[in-house]
């Protein structure tokens, strides 16, 4: 269960969870010219919190690194578990020991983490991003946004607050532009509204948050649709699923400026998304989207080509039954690859698809 993909110039790798009573691991594997590597184990253990919406990611680095970020048990409740980050310089075959991004204390969640390949002055690092639930310790703070960043050993050089008050369990997603690191996430006002906000890593310092589009969705708790960006240079796209009025919606934008500013959002649905979008800009500034849409009482994974100007391609459908399963997109040379949770008689499985971008 528990997929995720994540892909760094021409390297695409995905982590998942295997479980067996209460014993846990995380693997991984990295997509080859021939196929999928041999499937290696990052972490295991019966100490490991397994969640559906809040997975591990594997994040390939430039030079060969690899850093694995993963949810552990903290001695608090079910809602409560502490981010574990590794490394690997032999492509997977071992891990360094585990360091927490963290250092508050609380029982309090800390998850839905997001990496990135850092620059100056980090070469070589990365960058890290987490929901962070220190504030809610006394049941009345927000769950918040905050960022660490390791230098090129794997060592934390600092950790700052991005928005003090985000969605409490939407997943978050990050890219690097020419510019600079890019997130995107859901916002949380003070009335209820809940829609996309990004924030952008300029001069060491995080921006304000500023709205990709206003859709003035009021909702009182978390739907658990996370958005999803892509960039190229200084080419972004922004993915993310809307409930306004009730009816759901799946939109994007384009932003041509290193994501200080984004277009007219494009419909990405059919008329009944669901949501878990996905999204990656591609070499043309087109992109290609997929998520979930309701199809006679029936989930599909769907898959589609938009341009910035609203110029959309047939959809195609991936996989049916989606379930609660959260399906990952990512690039694979001049493809693509997908993969989702598939459920079959009872036992799940991770499927994965390759497609190749067509006009």
């Amino acid at each position: 269960m528990a997929p995720q993909l994540s892909d760094t110039g021409d390297r695409a790798v995905m982590s998942w969870i295997e479980q067996h009573d209460e014993h846990v691991t995380v693997k991984m594997a990295e997509r080859t010219t021939t196929g999928w590597s041999e499937a290696r184990p990052v972490v295991s253990g019966d100490f490991l919190m397994v969640n559906s919406a809040d997975v591990p990611v594997v994040r390939a680095l430039p030079g060969g690194v690899l850093v694995a970020a993963w949810l552990r048990e903290n001695g608090g409740d079910d809602e409560s578990y502490d981010l574990s980050v590794s490394r690997s310089t032999d492509a997977g075959r071992t891990w360094s020991t585990p360091v927490t991004p963290h250092h508050d204390g609380t029982k309090t969640q800390h998850g839905f983490a997001s990496i990135y390949p850092s620059s100056s002055p980090f070469t070589g690092g990365f960058g890290l991003l987490w929901l962070d639930g220190r504030a809610t310790a006394g049941e009345s703070g927000s769950m918040m946004l905050r960022a660490a960043q390791f230098d090129a050993k794997g060592v934390q050089r600092g950790e700052t607050q991005i928005d003090a008050r985000v969605c409490d369990c939407c997943p978050l997603a990050t890219a690097v532009t020419s510019e600079g690191p890019i997130a995107v996430y859901r916002d949380r006002s003070a009335d209820e509204i809940r829609d996309i906000a990004v924030s952008r890593l300029v001069d060491g310092k995080w921006t304000p948050p500023r709205t990709v589009h206003r859709d003035g969705w009021k909702i009182e708790g978390c739907p658990v649709n996370g958005p999803s960006v892509s960039a190229e240079g200084a080419r972004v796209a922004v993915a993310w699923f809307t409930g306004v009025g009730g009816n759901g919606r799946a939109w994007a934008a384009f932003s041509t400026d290193a994501g200080r500013t984004f277009g007219t959002p494009v419909r990405v649905d059919g008329g009944a998304a669901t949501g878990r979008v996905q999204i990656r800009v591609l070499n043309d500034g087109s992109a290609a989207v997929s998520w979930i849409e309701s199809v006679e009482s029936r989930s599909q994974l769907q898959l589609r080509r938009i341009n910035p100007n609203g110029i959309r391609t047939t959809s195609i459908v991936i996989a049916e039954g989606m379930g609660s399963s959260h399906p990952r997109l990512a690039r694979d040379g001049d493809g693509l690859i997908l993969a989702w949770v598939e459920n079959t008689r009872g036992s799940t499985r991770v499927r994965t698809a390759r497609a190749v971008p067509i006009s």
